[in-house]
């Protein structure tokens, strides 16, 4: 195939150097080139050449074989009298005759090579228009192709302009980014301290709370002390009023009983001097009536007994009242007591020898009542005392706590504000973020377009 690669060389090879000696020799180097592909429009100029050849060499067998046609028409005595070349006349008529017979064989073969040859040609026309048509939509594809690869070297260009234009603005979000980045590292770290400060004045505005409510607590049970203390100091005051009355009462039953006694001495005396009248009367003969005596005595006796009996039950009733009761028993007890004082007199009451004891008891009783209740009070005292220096050591902690707690949430509110600024800042950035990995994505896919269509463009 290296030396039949052009037409023309193989119909110069057929004509000059590569001329077959017969029919069978054509036909299988025309099928071989037939097999083979070369096959092309110079392929007529080649048989044509071939045949050209064929027909000469036809042409001169035929001459020959007239010219032998010529010398059989010769008469016998011309042959004779050739005398002794006949012999080699026949043979040459012979070899003649075979020559005109292959030359016929080939003629015969010759145009069943033109028949194959037609066919070929028909075939290889097929063949040909269909090559040219086939070459007409492969140079349109080819135009068309040449256009669109450069359309593509266009876009091409505008994309690699676009591709270095979003390279720069990519670089230069990302170094956006990475300064939003630090920007953010930094804020958040901020946060976090601030977040500490906050966490540590929150801690010290529980404290704070608590012991405001301890305060509170205390300042209460200082109400009540007070509260109670008020309820001491009244008692006492109705204590010493007591004390103060029977004072006043054991005085008047002294001065009672010295009246008593005075009394009681009186009426001996009064008796002695009418048992001595009455034995001046019996000895001058006069005799009083018994009833009258018995009346008499009975009656001082009898008053006698209602006056030493009521002091008595007014000291009983003493006794049995408690010095604790309230202001009302204590009242009515002042006025039982002045309406004894004022209704005691001495001729209808008698104050006896055995009621010193008890005054006594009274007495005991009320000096160690309030003794106890002088203790309770200076105790009472102290711890008023006390108390109150509390109050104003935690109304000063309550105070100095309201300003720590007043700072503690303006802090809160200024750390609040920066939560709510670096939250939005965050946002931002996170937002730009996405933005420039969708831009990025978005430019990646058509990069790789670009590369598919490029790839797909420069295979044939």
């Amino acid at each position: 195939p290296g030396s039949h690669d052009h037409p023309q060389s193989i119909g110069r090879e057929w004509g000059s150097t590569a001329r077959p000696e017969s029919c069978q020799g054509m036909a299988v180097c025309l099928n071989l080139h037939i097999k083979t592909g070369f096959f092309c429009v110079d392929l007529d100029c080649a048989v044509n050449s071939y045949l050209s050849l064929r027909c000469s060499q036809v042409e001169d067998r035929d001459y020959l074989e007239k010219g032998s046609r010529a010398a059989s028409t010769l008469s016998a005595a011309t042959l004779a009298s050739l005398g002794g070349s006949s012999s080699q006349r026949e043979s040459g008529e012979m070899s003649i005759t075979g020559d005109t017979e292959t030359s016929i064989r080939e003629i015969k073969e010759i145009h069943e090579l033109k028949d194959q040859i037609q066919d070929v040609e028909s075939k290889y026309m097929l063949s040909l228009k269909e090559v040219k048509d086939t070459l007409v939509e492969v140079e349109e594809k080819y135009r068309k192709a040449m256009v669109s690869n450069a359309q593509l070297d266009n876009e091409k260009n505008n994309l690699m302009y676009q591709v270095d234009t979003l390279k720069d603005s990519l670089m230069e979000l990302e170094e956006l980014l990475s300064e939003s980045r630090r920007e953010y590292g930094g804020k958040s770290k901020d946060f976090e301290r601030e977040k500490h400060a906050h966490g540590v004045l929150q801690f010290q505005f529980n404290e704070m709370k608590e012991t405001l409510k301890q305060s509170e607590e205390l300042l209460t049970e200082i109400r009540q002390m007070r509260l109670k203390q008020d309820g001491f100091v009244r008692e006492i005051s109705d204590l010493q009023e007591t004390v103060e009355w029977k004072d006043k009462k054991i005085g008047a039953l002294e001065r009672q009983k010295e009246y008593s006694d005075a009394i009681r001495n009186e009426r001996d005396e009064l008796r002695d001097e009418v048992v001595q009248l009455k034995d001046i009367l019996k000895k001058h003969g006069i005799v009083l009536r018994p009833d009258l005596t018995a009346n008499g005595e009975t009656l001082e006796l009898g008053t006698e007994g209602s006056a030493s009996g009521d002091p008595a039950s007014q000291l009983a009733q003493d006794s049995q009242t408690s010095p604790m009761e309230g202001g009302n028993s204590m009242l009515e007890q002042k006025k039982q007591g002045n309406e004894i004082e004022e209704d005691s007199s001495p001729e209808s009451e008698v104050l006896e020898n055995g009621t010193d004891p008890h005054i006594q008891d009274l007495q005991r009783d009320a000096s160690r009542q309030l003794s106890d209740l002088k203790f309770k009070l200076v105790k009472s005292e102290q711890e008023v005392t006390a108390l109150e220096q509390n109050v104003t050591r935690l109304e000063g902690q309550v105070t100095r706590y309201k300003g720590a707690s007043e700072n503690a949430e303006k802090v809160e509110d200024e750390l609040k504000a920066e939560k709510r600024k670096l939250q939005r800042e965050l946002r931002s950035a996170l937002d730009k973020i996405d933005e420039l990995e969708s831009n990025n994505s978005h430019l990646s896919k058509r990069l790789d377009k670009m590369k598919a269509n490029r790839s797909t463009a420069t295979t044939p």
